[in-house]
């Protein structure tokens, strides 16, 4: 019964990508079989809250935002979003991360009082829901309806439960089951699979065929799950993309004709990442992996190939035979003296035209093809296949070369997936191959293994045709000689060469050959190749920089695409962009690095697309408005959204205004200050909401994102407010954060180290979820969402509530009236110190520190004030000022607890998430300085007691026992000033300090003024340097000669705190400078002498009954 009362327990939503469900069963039972049933009813009962607060939320409609009657004062409104997410699964902790980071901020500023903005909607264009709807009708067409895949005996069912009623799974939740056939069926994704992992029965699965379905299924459960989490949205604001949507895709084909008119989208032909299963480019958001890789152009040398063909080679007789050699530096080519090949590497000789044959890898010939370099357009024609030993020893002419004749030669570290597997060698000017042709000339057993005759090599010596400072004319042989480089299989050294040597000679080299010596690399290098390529001896050829797969299971090409491009990049537009960008909040160097970056490299943009899900472009309705491109300028449409779509968030619903009204006059006078549209037979009422309703809202103030869209999406979205929209509306922050681990382990579906936030809530409950995000991390490194912190939240919440009502039901025995104790006045600088930090972090959105000032901090105030109240007890007004204030700081954070406690432990009206920052006196800082020196001043007696008692302790030489002894008195020695030489030091340090800077004179002049004081021989450096290293970290205070404050009133107003932690009966504060006070201590005065107090360091002596 226990085994099925926790099965029942576990949480029934998969991520729509293939898991292993066996893996996370076991991980589940795992986790809460360790949590234990006290845990679950912590969490539960955090649940049960977080349900009666989002009904009164809900009730009161909390989050519904409205535009003020005037115009904003700074700091009177935030309007803040994020990037829609991607509608083919559920929503993760990956999503959920950055998110929180808009959440905790908008909270943040809605408890302030400003009027906040926080909309949501959902990104549905592109081709992953596209494709994989095409993936199931296959798969239908194929193995059924339902299916039979290969090695199944049956088909998925749903697995039956036959436990009690108690146990039944809900009705809206499923679990997964595969028959052993299917475990065993080598691993491979059915789309169908996928689709039943995440709850779908059989019967609805075939609907999904239709990739409209997905639309009408995902969106509505996000915001099941982000309304379970607490987000403060204005759900009226909400709305999917595509043309699903028709007043949302009105927006956009008014963007795209917008962009046009301007002169920023043109038609063009460029080199794109392409698909070639899906037959159209692949952008960013289309790859499954390679994201931000573009085109790398090469300058294909065509090395003919001499006559007399050898015999493997007589089908390609009467045709003109070429080794096509790619390079990046086509003017050093005057100095080639041989190609190179991969001797096992497998080779085409690829018809290139109806006379030309080029011999090169398979994987470069698909990409010339879609270059227009194929007889068969975007399809390679192999006449022959080989390998790189049946290319050795072919004689080669090849352009610029200063050897009538040259030979491919063998190269063992020729990568084919890089260029076209065929290399030029150019050993005056390239590391890689000085050491490979060394290699060869010098070991004959080598020539020998692959039957490399003399003749190819030895008579070929290096060719000097660049002078690169200070490597000279052969500076590939200079710079491995120096670094003692003996193999070509030395291929770190190599790296290093190549480094040292690449672009110094690029940018530093002087020709010396050819018709340009004497001119500088640079200048000859674009005028070499032109003329290469105008003479026919070479072509442009272009290939992924790395490795793209699309989200279609395609590797990508780089192809030569005649499509709609925006002019991203265009001098103009790139200086509006940057100064943009100059004005606008970005909370990180590294963020704006990032921008910075992305400016000075993006250039034209494919905007175009004829597969997937999408708006049409409005005058070229072939193509669709890619993925990135419709989501540049949305967040103005949020502004007006609800009263286009009356709430609905398909478009679809009843509203005062038809999608075919929202002409281009109707956008341009909402968003862009136009002329009103005589011609609109919309109410002008309700198109004057619209406008002012943007013009209250706009410009954004936040936009929250993964750094990973700073390379395309956010940079859009700045170039496209800049180029559509007036100064004023520009907006004014991006935060960016890094990706998010669980655990310290990256996230990832494969190995079941993932959660979907509905999981996570499930498991943590939403409060101990945002908690633990929060505490995760706020830089753009990697944060850390670690299960144990989410656990703790837990516990710790529900301990909170339970003092809370503790406090509650002992009211009557508090102390009444002002806070009057030591323990009182420093509990309440605490509070203030809390809530003056605590704004301070949540003002700079660095949540985890607001987490540590607003929560940890106050938490250990709250614990040490309830151990140093002692018999007198809390001052009432003390305990509720605090209950109030923790409340209000944990607020945006973990709303729903904060709300119940505000709500119906403390009784308070309205509702905290709109209370109002707590207000708070100036710190005392002296205060708080003089009880960190109580409380390490208790920690140091404590120790000094303790090495007092086991010093008395020990027996005598004969073992002796020794009678235990009772310590019932403590005399504390204090030495308020410094004085002799340690005062002359701190005198000399204060004349060499710099208050604004806290920088010292140098240490040499400050040892200069100290050996010619009277200090003399005391031993005062280990003392000057520690107290430079405070004041450095704390300011001029530390080297006064007296702390800010009376250290003996500090201990003797805290005499019954101080014999209460030592257990003593009687404690002495006594001044070490009074001889009296020195008598007390009696024969343990040598102690005094051993441990001397000092300004911050009291001694104690401890006397027995």
């Amino acid at each position: 019964m226990w085994f099925c009362q926790l099965r029942c327990r576990l949480p029934h939503y998969i991520l729509t990508f293939q898991t292993s469900l066996s893996h996370r069963f076991h991980r589940h039972f795992t986790d809460m079989a360790s949590e234990g049933a006290k845990s679950f009813a912590r969490r539960d009962r955090l649940r049960e809250i977080e349900a009666k607060v989002q009904i009164w939320w809900q009730e009161n409609d909390i989050f519904r935002s409205e535009p003020g009657d005037k115009p904003p004062e700074p700091g009177e409104k935030f309007f803040g979003n994020f990037p829609f997410p991607y509608m083919n699964g559920y929503l993760h902790l990956g999503h959920a991360f950055s998110l929180s980071k808009l959440e905790f901020a908008a909270a943040f500023h809605r408890l302030r009082g400003a009027n906040v903005l926080l909309p949501f909607a959902f990104h549905c264009t592109g081709m992953p829901i596209k494709a994989s709807a095409d993936k199931l009708a296959r798969e239908i067409q194929q193995f059924g309806n339902p299916p039979v895949f290969p090695g199944q005996s049956e088909v998925l069912v749903e697995e039956k439960n036959d436990d009690n009623s108690q146990n039944e799974t809900a009705p809206d939740k499923f679990k997964g089951k595969k028959s052993k056939a299917a475990a065993k069926s080598g691993g491979q994704v059915y789309q169908w699979e996928i689709m039943r992992s995440v709850g779908i029965s059989d019967s609805d699965i075939a609907k999904f065929q239709d990739p409209y379905e997905w639309l009408k299924f995902f969106p509505p459960l996000a915001v099941e799950d982000l309304k379970a989490f607490g987000l403060g949205c204005d759900w009226r604001r909400s709305f999917i993309t595509t043309d699903m949507n028709p007043y949302y895709d009105s927006f956009v084909r008014w963007q795209m004709r917008k962009l046009k008119s301007l002169g920023k989208v043109v038609k063009d032909v460029r080199y794109t990442i392409f698909s070639p299963l899906d037959g159209q480019p692949c952008a960013d958001h289309d790859r499954a992996s390679g994201e931000g890789v573009l085109p790398q152009e090469y300058t294909i040398i065509k090395m003919e190939l001499l006559k007399p063909f050898p015999e493997k080679f007589k089908v390609l007789e009467g045709k003109k035979v070429f080794l096509a050699a790619a390079t990046l530096r086509p003017e050093t080519m005057y100095g080639q003296t041989n190609a190179w090949v991969l001797p096992d590497g497998k080779y085409g000789a690829f018809e290139i035209n109806e006379t030309e044959v080029f011999f090169m890898a398979h994987r470069a010939a698909l990409n010339l093809a879609y270059q227009n370099h194929s007889r068969v357009p975007e399809k390679p024609s192999c006449l022959l296949e080989v390998t790189g030993h049946d290319l050795i020893g072919l004689p080669l002419k090849s352009p610029l070369a200063f050897y009538a004749v040259i030979y491919a030669l063998p190269m063992l570290s020729i990568l084919m997936d890089k260029g076209t597997g065929v290399v030029t060698s150019v050993p005056s000017d390239a590391p890689d191959d000085y050491m490979a042709l060394h290699d060869l000339k010098s070991k004959p057993a080598f020539r020998e293994k692959f039957g490399v005759k003399d003749e190819w090599i030895l008579p070929f010596e290096i060719v000097p045709i660049i002078d690169v400072p200070p490597f000279g004319n052969k500076c590939a042989e200079r710079v491995c000689l120096d670094m003692k480089i003996k193999s070509q299989n030395e291929k770190e050294k190599l790296a290093e060469a190549k480094k040292q040597t690449y672009l110094k000679g690029f940018n530093e080299g002087t020709m010396i050959v050819g018709e340009y010596a004497g001119k500088k690399v640079q200048e000859v290098k674009p005028i070499i190749r032109s003329q290469l390529l105008e003479t026919g001896q070479a072509i442009v050829y272009s290939e992924p920089e790395k490795r793209v797969m699309s989200r279609s299971g395609d590797e990508c090409v780089v192809a030569l695409t005649d499509q709609w491009y925006i002019t991203y990049g265009e001098p103009e537009w790139r200086k509006l962009a940057e100064e943009c960008l100059s004005n606008m909040s970005l909370y990180s160097d590294e963020t704006r690095h990032g921008f910075e970056h992305t400016l000075s490299w993006l250039n034209q943009w494919a905007c175009s697309r004829s597969f997937g899900l999408g708006t049409r472009i409005p005058w070229d309705e072939q193509f669709l408005v890619e993925s990135l491109s419709d989501s540049t300028v949305y967040m103005a449409y949020y502004t007006v959204a609800h009263h286009l779509q009356n709430g609905d968030m398909y478009g679809q619903h009843e509203s005062a205004i038809k999608p075919q009204q929202l002409t281009d006059e109707v956008w341009d006078y909402v968003f862009c200050g136009g002329q009103y549209p005589e011609s609109t037979d919309i109410s002008s009422s309700i198109l004057d909401r619209m406008k002012r309703e943007f013009e209250y809202w706009y410009p954004f103030d936040l936009r929250v994102s993964g750094k990973d869209l700073i390379q395309n999406h956010l940079t859009f979205s700045i170039y496209n407010h800049t180029a559509i929209m007036s100064k004023q509306y520009w907006p004014r922050g991006f935060r960016c954060n890094g990706h998010i681990m669980l655990n310290s382990e990256k996230m990832s579906k494969s190995t079941g180290n993932f959660r979907t936030l509905r999981e996570a809530i499930e498991e943590f409950s939403a409060d101990a979820t945002r908690f633990s995000l929060a505490d995760a991390g706020d830089g753009v490194d990697d944060a850390n969402f670690v299960f144990e912190t989410a656990n703790a939240a837990i516990l710790r919440l529900t301990k909170e509530i339970a003092w809370y009502e503790e406090m509650l039901a002992a009211e009557t025995s508090m102390r009444t009236g002002p806070p009057s104790t030591y323990a009182d006045r420093v509990f309440a600088n605490e509070i203030n110190i809390a809530v003056k930090t605590t704004l301070q972090n949540y003002s700079n959105y660095m949540f985890r520190e607001a987490l540590k000032t607003g929560f940890y901090d106050l938490q250990a105030a709250r614990d040490e004030y309830r151990f140093s109240c002692g018999v007198g007890g809390y001052n009432h007004d003390l305990v509720w000022r605090f209950m109030d204030v923790q409340t209000r700081l944990l607020a945006p954070i973990c709303p729903h607890y904060a709300e119940f406690i505000w709500r119906e432990l403390l009784m308070k009206e309205g509702f905290v998430v709109k209370a109002g920052w707590p207000t708070a006196d100036y710190p005392d800082l002296t205060l708080k300085s003089a009880n960190r020196y109580l409380q390490e001043s208790i920690v140091l007696m404590r120790k000094l007691l303790q090495k007092q008692l086991s010093g008395s302790k020990k027996g005598n030489k004969k073992g002796a026992p020794v009678p235990s002894v009772k310590v019932t008195t403590g005399l504390i020695y204090v030495n308020e000033q410094f004085d002799g030489w340690k005062a002359e030091c701190l005198n000399i340090l204060r004349s060499k300090f710099d208050k604004e800077t806290r920088t010292f004179a140098p240490d040499s002049e400050i040892v200069e003024a100290v050996e010619n004081s009277s200090i003399g021989k005391n031993p005062y450096r280990p003392f000057l340097r520690y107290r430079k290293d405070e004041a450095i970290k704390l300011g001029a205070q530390a080297l006064d000669l007296k702390l800010p404050f009376g250290e003996i009133d500090v201990l003797r107003e805290n005499l019954d705190l101080i014999k209460r932690q030592l257990g003593l009966e009687d404690v002495e504060i006594l001044s070490a400078a009074n001889a009296d006070s020195l008598a007390r201590a009696g024969p343990l005065a040598s102690l005094l002498n051993q441990n001397p107090p000092s300004p911050g360091h009291p001694t104690a002596i401890f006397l027995t009954q």
